[in-house]
Formats: C-alpha cells, sequence, structure tokens
C-alpha cells in the first residue's frame, strides 16, 4: 500500500456520520479497508503496549475503535474483557455507539469514575462489610460547614474556587497536611487566600465529610484503588475480568487515575493509550502529559504510532497550528492537512476591544449570507468576561448566539445583583453628575459592597470571573460621557441587555478555548489574543506559558476552513495608551509584511520568566509581590521608593481615594527594585494590572527614568 494512499471511502471528521452504517456483517479484513495506513497500523496493533500520539483532527477515535473492533473479529480480544476508557460520559456513548456500529457488542467504554464507582459499589460490601457511603453531587454544603467551623467568612465564589483546588489536591495524591508546603511548591494560589489556610479548611471538610458517612468523586477513585490494593482476591477477580485496556485522551490523566489504571492492570502490559501531548490544557486541575510522553520508557517494549493526517482543517490552517510550535521543544507530532485549500488564514489588529467586537460580528453576517449556518461558526476567546463585547455585537445585528460553558454576561448572578444594586442607587439619585462627579469612582463605591476592589484577585477560577464582571461594569461606567449619571450608566445596562438576548435557535457558539476542546466548526474567530490575556498575565513560569501555548493551540485546530484571530491595542476607544501587541505565540505566524509584526528582540523580552535578581531562580507566587525570593536580599533604590510613595500620596489626593488603592507599598518597592524602563516591563511587576497600566504607566517610568 502506497505511504500517502487514503482510501476514498474515509469520512474526514473524528464524529460518527448521519450516513455510518453498520459493518456487523463485514469480515475482520473489511473492518480495515476505510483506514488510513497510520490508522491501520493502530487497528492492527493488538497486543500491548502501544502508545499512540494522535494530532488534533486525525481520527484517532476511528482508529482504536476500528482497533478494539479488529481484536473482537479476529478473536484476539473477548469483547466482555475488554475495558476502554476516556474522559466524559459524552465520550464513552460515542464510543459505544462506534463499537456497537462495527459489531463489538459487549466491549464496556466508560468513564475512569464510571467504571470505577461500578467496581466500588459492587465489592465495597464484600471489602469492607458495609453498604458504600452516600455519594455527594457537590462540595459546597460540605464546604461551607467546614468554613463555619474554622470562622472562616467565605462566598459562594470563593468556596468554589477551594472545592476545585480539592479537587486538584486530591486527583495529585496532596493530604491535607501536606497541602500548604506543595501548593507553594507549585505556585497555587485561590484568591488572595494563604496556602495554610485552604489547607485547613481541606482538612476540615474531610473531617465533616466522614462524620456524615459520604464520599466525594475524588473518594470513588481513592476507595477503588484502596480496595484493589489492600484485598488482593477482589484485584485478581477486576484483573480475570478486564485484560485488554484502551485509554483515550490519555494525556488528561492525572496521578490518581494513572494509580488507579496500574492497580487494574497489576503488572501486565495489555494497555493501549491514545493522546495528544499539544493539547494537555487541564494541567491546572491535575492533568499531566508526562504519562503519556514517558510511556516508552516506562514500557521499554512499546509500540509508537504517529496520526498525522489531518483530516478535518484546510492546509492554511493546519500550517498555521504547526507553526505555533515551530520555537518550542514540545513534544507532539507535525500534521498533514488532507482537505483543499482554502482562504489564507486572517490576522487582524484593531483599534480597541469595541471595534475589534464591531468588525467580527459584521464579518460573521457576511460569512451568514455566504452559505455558512450560524451553528458552523464560533467565536473563541481566552476568558469569559471577554464574551461581553461579542454578545452585545451580535445581539445588535439580530445575529442569534449560544454561550458555551458559561451563562450570558447580564443572566451572571453577579451582574444581575449589581444592576439592582445600580438601579436602586440611581431611583434614589445618589449621583446627580455634579461638578467634579465621578460616576466610575460612585459605581466602584456601590460594589465594593459587593466585595470589589481595584485589585484583581489572584490566579484564576470563579472568584476571578466573578471580579472580571463587576469590572466590565466599572469600565462601562467610565465610557459614559462626562456628566453621566449612574442612571445613564443604568439605562445604558438595560440597552445591551436587550439587545444581547436575541433567540439561540441555530445561534454562533460563543466559548472560551477550555470549553472548545473536542469541538470544529466551519469557521473559527479567536478573538483578543493579544499580551496580558494570550498568554494570561499572571502566567509568568515556564510551564504556564507552554499551557497557554496549547490552549492556543486547541483554539486554532477547531477551524476547518476559514480562520481569524486578532487583538485589539486597546481596551476601550477613549484609552489613551494603545500599546497592546498581538500574543507571542503569532511571532512565527504572521506575515513579514505584516504591521503588526514584532522584532524577535521583542518577541524575546515577552518570554522572559520573572526571576529573582539574586538567584535567578523563577519566583513564586508568594514572592512576585516583593519582586524577589524570600530568602534573597535585594536592594532596592530607597530615593526612588520615597519618590515614588511622594507620588502616590498626591495621586491619591487627586483621586479622593486611600494612597494604597494606587499602589501597595509592595509594588512600590518592585518597582524601585526592578526599575522598569518600559511599560511592557512594569507590566510584570505583581499590583500593575491592565487598568493601573494604562492609568499610571506613563507617570510611574517618567518617574523611574529620571
Amino acid at each position: 500500500m502506497p505511504a500517502d494512499y487514503v482510501p476514498a471511502d474515509y469520512t474526514p471528521a473524528d464524529h460518527v456520520p448521519a450516513h455510518y452504517v453498520s459493518e456487523a456483517d463485514r469480515s475482520a479484513e473489511d473492518l480495515l479497508t476505510s483506514l488510513d495506513p497510520e490508522q491501520r497500523q493502530v487497528a492492527e496493533a493488538l497486543r500491548g503496549p502501544v502508545v499512540v500520539l494522535a494530532g488534533a483532527g486525525t481520527g484517532k477515535t476511528r482508529a482504536i475503535t476500528h482497533r478494539i473492533a479488529y481484536g473482537v473479529a479476529t478473536g484476539v480480544y473477548k469483547p466482555t474483557e475488554v475495558l476502554a476508557v476516556t474522559f466524559t460520559v459524552k465520550a464513552a456513548g460515542e464510543m459505544r455507539q462506534r463499537l456497537a456500529a462495527l459489531g463489538a457488542h459487549g466491549v464496556q467504554a466508560r468513564t475512569f469514575h464510571s467504571a470505577a464507582l461500578r467496581q466500588v459499589r459492587y465489592f465495597w460490601p464484600r471489602a469492607y462489610g458495609r453498604d458504600v457511603p452516600e455519594i455527594v453531587k457537590s462540595k459546597i454544603p460540605l464546604l461551607r460547614e467546614s468554613a463555619t467551623r474554622l470562622g472562616m467568612s467565605a462566598p459562594a465564589d470563593l468556596i468554589r474556587d477551594i472545592a476545585s483546588e480539592i479537587e486538584w489536591a486530591k486527583v495529585s495524591n496532596v493530604r491535607p497536611a501536606d497541602y500548604a508546603r506543595l501548593a507553594d511548591q507549585e505556585h497555587r494560589q485561590v484568591a488572595d487566600l494563604p496556602a495554610d489556610q485552604v489547607g485547613d479548611v481541606y482538612e476540615t471538610y474531610e473531617v465533616v465529610k466522614r462524620e456524615s458517612d459520604r464520599m466525594d468523586m475524588e473518594d470513588i477513585l481513592l476507595a477503588n484503588a484502596a480496595i484493589l490494593d489492600e484485598h488482593e482476591r477482589i484485584a485478581a477477580q477486576v484483573r480475570s475480568q478486564y485484560r485488554w485496556f484502551v485509554v483515550d485522551e490519555y494525556q488528561d490523566v492525572n496521578p490518581l487515575q494513572a494509580a488507579l489504571l496500574d492497580l487494574w492492570l497489576g503488572g501486565r502490559d495489555e494497555l493501549c493509550v491514545v493522546g495528544d501531548p499539544r493539547q494537555t490544557i487541564y494541567s491546572f486541575a491535575g492533568a499531566t502529559q508526562e504519562y503519556l510522553t514517558t510511556f516508552g520508557r516506562r514500557y521499554q517494549q512499546a509500540q509508537r504510532i504517529e496520526l498525522v493526517r489531518n483530516y478535518r482543517s484546510s492546509p492554511q490552517i493546519v500550517a498555521a497550528a504547526n507553526a505555533v510550535f515551530r520555537d518550542s521543544r514540545a513534544p507532539g507530532v507535525q500534521l498533514r492537512s488532507q482537505s483543499p485549500a482554502a482562504d489564507p488564514v486572517s490576522y487582524t489588529g484593531y483599534d480597541d476591544e469595541a471595534a475589534e467586537a464591531e468588525d467580527v460580528a459584521t464579518r460573521v453576517l457576511a460569512l451568514h449570507r455566504s452559505g455558512i449556518a450560524y451553528r458552523d461558526i464560533a467565536i473563541l476567546y481566552r476568558i469569559n468576561a471577554q464574551s461581553q463585547a461579542y454578545q452585545e455585537a451580535l445581539g445588535a445585528k439580530r445575529i442569534p448566539f449560544t454561550v458555551r460553558g458559561d451563562v450570558r454576561f447580564f443572566d451572571r448572578p453577579e451582574v444581575r445583583q449589581a444592576v439592582t444594586l445600580l438601579r436602586g442607587s440611581a431611583r434614589a439619585g445618589s449621583n446627580d453628575a455634579g461638578v467634579g462627579s465621578d460616576v466610575a469612582a460612585d459605581v466602584r463605591s456601590l460594589l465594593a459592597s459587593m466585595g470589589y476592589t481595584d485589585e484583581p484577585p489572584q490566579g484564576a477560577g470563579t472568584v476571578r470571573d466573578r471580579w472580571e464582571s463587576l469590572h466590565t461594569l466599572v469600565t462601562m461606567a467610565s465610557d459614559l460621557p462626562e456628566g453621566g449619571t449612574i442612571a445613564d450608566l443604568v439605562a445604558e445596562l438595560d440597552r445591551r441587555a436587550a439587545t444581547a438576548h436575541a433567540p439561540t435557535m441555530d445561534g454562533v457558539t460563543l466559548a472560551t478555548l477550555h470549553s472548545a476542546k473536542g469541538l470544529e466548526w466551519d469557521a473559527v474567530f479567536c478573538i483578543g489574543m493579544h499580551e496580558g490575556t494570550m498568554p494570561l498575565i499572571y502566567a509568568t513560569e515556564a510551564s504556564a506559558l507552554e499551557e497557554e501555548r496549547r490552549l492556543f493551540y486547541v483554539g486554532i485546530t477547531r477551524a476547518r476552513s476559514k480562520l481569524s484571530i486578532s487583538w485589539a491595542a486597546a481596551r476601550e476607544a477613549q484609552s489613551k495608551r494603545r500599546d497592546r501587541e498581538p500574543t507571542r505565540y503569532l511571532d512565527p505566524l504572521l506575515p513579514s509584511n505584516h504591521p503588526a509584526r514584532r522584532s524577535r528582540a521583542s518577541a524575546a523580552r515577552h518570554r522572559k520568566t520573572r526571576r529573582c535578581p539574586a538567584c535567578q531562580q523563577p519566583l513564586a507566587p508568594a514572592d512576585r509581590a516583593q519582586g524577589h525570593c524570600a530568602g534573597c536580599t535585594v536592594d532596592f533604590d530607597p530615593q526612588l521608593f520615597e519618590e515614588l510613595r511622594a507620588w502616590r500620596t498626591s495621586q491619591g489626593e487627586t483621586e479622593n481615594v486611600p494612597a494604597f488603592v494606587v499602589f501597595t507599598d509592595a509594588t512600590l518597592r518592585a518597582i524601585a527594585a526592578a526599575k522598569p524602563s518600559s511599560l511592557e516591563a512594569l507590566a510584570t511587576i505583581h499590583g500593575v494590572g491592565r487598568t493601573k497600566l494604562d492609568r499610571y504607566g506613563a507617570q510611574v517610568l517618567e518617574l523611574v527614568n529620571g
């Protein structure tokens, strides 16, 4: 068979097409005829260990389901002795559907949790002589009780972030007593809580859970592992039931899942794993690509197969995806498009975010009029807060849309609460636009009752999302014409909410890059792709920057034939500074004559990780405020520090706010130590967010540079 042969009846998509017919009556050899050479190689590799590196859009699910079906058809596998494991209920259901269509009835295709729960429910009474504890649907009620026991006030958003952190700790085999130490090592941060306080909540949560005889989702995996580890007869029974294992999306395996898989195997090597290290985007939740990338070292006899033929995207899009990793040593495969040529990838810079959203909406409308259904168009962004401008722009043009993985901006609880608060203030006439009035300051003061601060919370999560939503309202207030009132702001919010609530039938998809993984559309707009958002400004460590690169790659590879990447030089049309640059990940993609192409020297400066000026080690999150490691001594310029403090005092008096609201002492010390020479360098200092950079950056640089 020629190396470049692709069967005429190959289906160019990684999903079950509507015309898919049952192959149950075909011979074993017939199962292989529709596969490309590399997919066929996977299907014929029936004995483990096998590792498949499958690039985006290369038909990995097709390959592994045909492998299982071929093994059953040839008699190598007994269907009930095969366990195929994946990560979502949807993926497991799709796998079962495909296997049934291929004649492989009886094969178990489950998520890790589903497979573990089935075993725990069956074996727990035998192992421990009692019923299985109640499985809680949510950690939130137990965490509220834990916080109460500790005398801790924790709003709902913070509770949700702590729940996510406990999930990371449990799947990473981090015990409560070790959390604070390991959280610092792993640069974990939950809002502004000290690590030891998070550890205390974690420990109390485990106590509350045991007292109520309950079990959470991570406990299911832990319980399954404990039963197999402690009861050899049960382990032997499980291993006699399952002899052949397949794990899909292996790049997303966490340490707990890997340990459970080892116990299922019991020292055997009949294992086939499939994954793409370039699509590892859940490291924050405990996933690690190391199990995939080091598979060959653990199983030295493993067959290694690469799926490189991309059936999803045009050659132009595939070339862009490959180029994202041109300057990176990250493992992965070079994709080869099997689709016809299409339009070049579009790279567009805008003056501000409103102009970007308006033009994207106009282009969406043009695509729809050219024959592309709205449901085949997606607008992808890094964080949920970016969706607000696009909800408004699409709504104004009566373009239907749906927000995936989040609620519409004006339906978010914090936004509804804030609008109610603003509406009450407007009715009370608390802002009459008198001389010297500042509606933005009044809005900040009102939202302070909801916990809003000028400085964003540390890290990501629901607390950060909530802050972004409230900060958007403050920004809208800042955009009002001179003399505007809170009543004017409420009227503007009502107008925007009305236009943003268009019907969602056959709508454009709005989604974060994370929630877009595994999906595909004819046309994709990756918007807001500028430094500070892609990568996020607090992604400073090398590992975090590589994760952001992979996330950017995932966004690019969602597109079939049309891809647009855009960014805005400023957030607001009124911004005096328009110095945002396109993401560094575009350096190898932008055409040489593109006006936004940056010099290699500028790109190199962007890539620098924040390091301690004394020992040159990457700074831990806890040390970034002071600008150097806790154990190192770094002198800052005391004269510059005092000049900065004097300027801050004057600025605070001008704005009628406490001095620390402008900048904290820790931030000023860090500035006096680093002496940044550019806005780019100033932005890397802890406490200098985008708003403060726009507002104070030029003044600070003038002081620093004398």
